[in-house]
């Protein structure tokens, strides 16, 4: 069982590397291939791939082209650091909740000998 002062070690270092990510986005990287008709041909062409970031925003879906490959280096590491920020939220909040728990099963244990 961790202790308190573990606890709070663990936080501490949680905080420290959600304080570490200095960019990140929400969303995900896609290639987008298009559909080209071209005459004489039966099938049409596939052209690309075509990088976009896509993300929520406000209820709505919305797309932004990527237009070289250091804008989709950029952006996948961003949507990486957004997906690890979000892990760590989770972390902090178990590692909250165990601490809390700890704490106030110390004290009413503590209150219950005084009543005796």
């Amino acid at each position: 069982m961790d202790t308190v002062q573990q606890l709070e070690q663990q936080r501490r270092a949680v905080l420290e590397q959600m304080q570490a990510i200095r960019s990140m986005q929400r969303g995900t990287v896609n290639e987008q291939y298009l559909k080209v008709p071209h005459k004489g041909r039966a099938q049409p062409a596939l052209c690309g791939p075509y990088y976009v970031l896509t993300s929520k925003r406000a209820g709505r879906t919305v797309s932004r082209r990527l237009t070289g490959p250091d804008q989709v280096a950029a952006a996948r590491a961003d949507v990486a650091a957004h997906r690890q920020f979000v892990e760590l939220c989770q972390q902090f909040e178990r590692l909250t909740e165990q601490l809390g728990h700890l704490e106030r099963s110390g004290r009413v244990g503590q209150e219950k000998k005084r009543r005796s």
